[in-house]
């Protein structure tokens, strides 16, 4: 099976052990976050496939219907009050097949890490907690999960002690913080292996968070 989406991707330089799989924010493309790859520093980089999907060109409601890249709609500024469940659905399945082309291509699922910003960061948390195998880890920043009370009445049992690591700033004006820590909250309680950190900063990335999640990869990538 192979989606439609397409990638911008850094090859491994030696034998490709790992692969790391990081969706962008609503409005960007897979080349925002090709340039943190060098910033992390992993341990394991050299055996690491960068996988940057770009996602579909769609109308956003809350930008008067602009068509722009968009993991799903975004109804309403009140972000977890009116959802689009559907295109949330439908864009953790274009990321579920592309975690089945690395299993084709010959990478364990427990050596494939998922990683999104914002709108990215629900579909890694959507995609990666309901995937049927085991991952290596999932980082979600500067988002939220609207979707989270469904993993009440139906639990996904595969990745329920995969490592989450949650990032978000204290000024983040995009996606409010006491709505991203409700998610926290909610996985922590239905027993996920779930950490949280912020940070001060605005809806965006730091140095000291970069330095969080190369820590998180490299326990698992070595």
């Amino acid at each position: 099976m192979y989606t439609n989406l397409s990638t911008i991707e850094i090859k491994p330089t030696s034998t490709h052990q790992y692969s790391i799989i990081w969706l962008h924010g609503l409005g960007a493309d897979g080349h925002d976050f090709e340039g943190i790859a060098p910033e992390l520093h992993l341990k394991a980089e050299a055996h690491t496939h960068f996988i940057f999907p770009n996602a579909p060109i769609q109308p956003v409601t809350i930008n008067g219907g602009m068509e722009m890249p968009a993991w799903y709609d975004i109804l309403e500024r009140s972000l977890e009050r009116k959802v689009d469940i559907k295109g949330i659905y439908q864009s953790a399945t274009y990321i579920e097949q592309l975690i089945a082309q690395e299993i084709a291509s010959g990478i364990p699922a427990e050596h494939i890490l998922l990683a999104g910003f914002s709108q990215g960061g629900v579909i890694a948390l959507q995609a990666g907690l309901n995937f049927p195998q085991p991952l290596a880890g999932i980082v979600a920043l500067s988002t939220y999960f609207p979707t989270v009370d469904n993993l009440r009445t139906h639990p996904a049992i595969a990745n329920k002690t995969t490592p989450i690591l949650m990032g978000h700033g204290i000024l983040d004006s995009v996606v409010n913080i006491e709505t991203a820590k409700e998610a926290y909250n909610t996985l922590h309680e239905l027993g996920y292996s779930i950490q949280w950190h912020d940070y001060l900063m605005e809806h965006s990335v730091c140095v000291e968070e970069i330095q969080h999640i190369a820590d998180f990869i490299n326990k698992k990538f070595i």
